[in-house]
């Protein structure tokens, strides 16, 4: 009864539909109303399922967009990009080189040199350059920006380096002091028409661009030093004519001989041997120079590319005079780490160091400290460093006189910066605040190491250097042993 009953109503719901005309009617409302709110929630649910499967291929678009965005910006390029592989090719099974040369192109082009802040003279702050110990590093002076790090190396590092320098045997240093009343070069007993004939090859009686640096070249005119040249080039340039006669000349050439003037020969007396830190060396070797790079935030790249660990022994008696690590640069100069790349016309070559790390492998009894003589200066005028007909930089006799003097201490090490920066995060000026000497050693033995970052200050010729030495060597072994064998005989001086 009840079933027939529901069938009798959908009858009666279906036919108003059928006909088109439903007379209004109080039982039939409920069911009409019914009816409605299963359409509306009907086209509901077709509407978010049309929002739904919209984003769902907006978001299928950008997932296959960002496929071929990787697939052509890391995968094979042809054309200036690389080399590509065309369908059927064999892929060549060495790594491609121009990947590692646009490497260091790109380093070069975009790394800044990174220096630590000094904060004020006395501020210690504290690194972390080892797991298991922390370094405290102290600020001596802010011209030149100057640290000193105790217990950089261990008693047995210091052991170590001291005994690779002694079994691969030590050289005197080329640069040697002359004994007390005794004539220290040949200048002195040349005048200055002879040095004029001795420049003069063809002698014409006229002093051109050419002869200058052909003997520049020679490397064997211990009485025409740095200074010399840069003067005689000048009064070259200064002529219109573009040479120089013997008056001329002597004009030039005998203003820098002036009674009182500041020593142009860097003195020094000791010994000397170069340690190669790269693959295959000692791990304590090994180890300086990661901790130098992890101290300096340095690219890796500009620390092995630099020059290798110099090791030196000062005896009783030994010292060096006041000088830059570094030299100011000049048109007729190249840096002599890039000369692959460098000036095939520059005049000479100079060291272009960027910092020096000075490792104490020894303590002295007496004698031997490190002397910056104007360390924190309020100026700097090279006629300031004449006190009294003394010349400062003659640390035999004025080392006493040093602004800031550090004692040998067994591990320590310093740190210094030798040029400024440039305002673009590359290197500057030379920081003329930086020399540096050793005082005599008194009593005792006095070992240190001597580890510098070479940087050229002209920021294009350190990427074609770098592309050089990754185009012949193709590897960071090969950088390695390409740079083992270059002269650094004696560059540790003022060039």
């Amino acid at each position: 009864m009840e079933d027939a009953q529901e069938e009798l109503i959908e009858e009666e719901e279906e036919e108003p539909d059928q006909c088109g005309d439903a007379p209004p009617s109080s039982l039939k409302a409920p069911f009409r109303s019914s009816r409605m709110q299963i359409q509306r929630s009907s086209v509901c649910s077709r509407a978010y399922f049309v929002v739904v499967m919209v984003f769902f291929h907006v978001y299928i678009v950008n997932v296959i967009g960002l496929l071929l965005y990787v697939h052509y910006n890391n995968g094979p390029v042809g054309g200036d990009g690389g080399p590509s592989v065309s369908e059927g090719e064999t892929p060549l099974p060495h790594p491609d080189p121009g990947s590692t040369e646009r490497q260091a192109e790109g380093y070069a082009q975009s790394c800044r040199l990174p220096r630590i802040e000094g904060i004020r003279v006395g501020h210690v702050q504290q690194v972390s350059l080892m797991p298991d110990r922390t370094h405290a590093m102290r600020t001596l002076s802010l011209k030149p920006l100057l640290f000193e790090i105790p217990g950089f190396l261990s008693e047995e590092e210091c052991r170590v380096v001291v005994q690779l320098a002694q079994l691969k045997g030590l050289m005197e240093s080329r640069t040697t002091a002359a004994g007390r009343g005794q004539e220290e070069s040949s200048q002195l007993s040349l005048s200055t028409e002879e040095v004029f004939s001795l420049l003069d090859l063809n002698q014409d009686g006229l002093l051109q661009t050419h002869e200058i640096v052909s003997h520049s070249r020679s490397r064997d005119g211990t009485w025409l030093n740095p200074d010399n040249l840069r003067q005689i080039l000048s009064g070259l340039e200064a002529r219109p004519t573009g040479v120089l006669t013997l008056e001329d000349f002597r004009r030039v050439y005998d203003q820098s001989q002036r009674p009182g003037k500041l020593r142009s020969r860097f003195n020094q007396r000791n010994k000397h041997t170069w340690l190669h830190q790269g693959p295959g060396s000692h791990r304590v070797l090994q180890a300086l120079r990661n901790r130098l790079t992890g101290l300096t935030r340095l690219p890796s790249t500009l620390v092995e590319l630099s020059e290798p660990l110099q090791v030196i022994r000062y005896e009783n008696g030994d010292f060096s005079d006041a000088h830059h690590d570094s030299s100011a640069s000049h048109l007729e100069t190249t840096c002599a780490h890039s000369r692959l790349a460098g000036n095939t016309s520059a005049v000479t070559e100079v060291s272009c160091r960027y910092l020096t790390m000075l490792f104490y492998l020894s303590s002295v009894e007496e004698g031997g400290d490190t002397t910056f003589p104007v360390a924190d200066n309020r100026t700097y005028e090279e006629q300031a460093l004449l006190q009294d007909g003394v010349d400062l930089t003659d640390t035999q006799q004025t080392c006493g006189r040093g602004n800031v003097r550090i004692k040998p201490a067994a591990g320590a090490a310093l740190l210094w910066y030798n040029h400024l920066s440039d305002g673009r995060g590359w290197m500057g000026e030379l920081d003329e605040y930086s020399l540096h000497g050793d005082c005599p050693v008194s009593r005792g033995v006095k070992w240190t190491a001597n580890s510098w970052v070479n940087v050229d200050p002209d920021h294009q010729q350190q990427a074609r250097y770098q592309r050089l030495v990754v185009q012949r060597h193709g590897s960071k072994a090969g950088m390695e042993e390409h740079y083992q064998p270059l002269s650094h005989s004696d560059l540790h001086q003022d060039l």
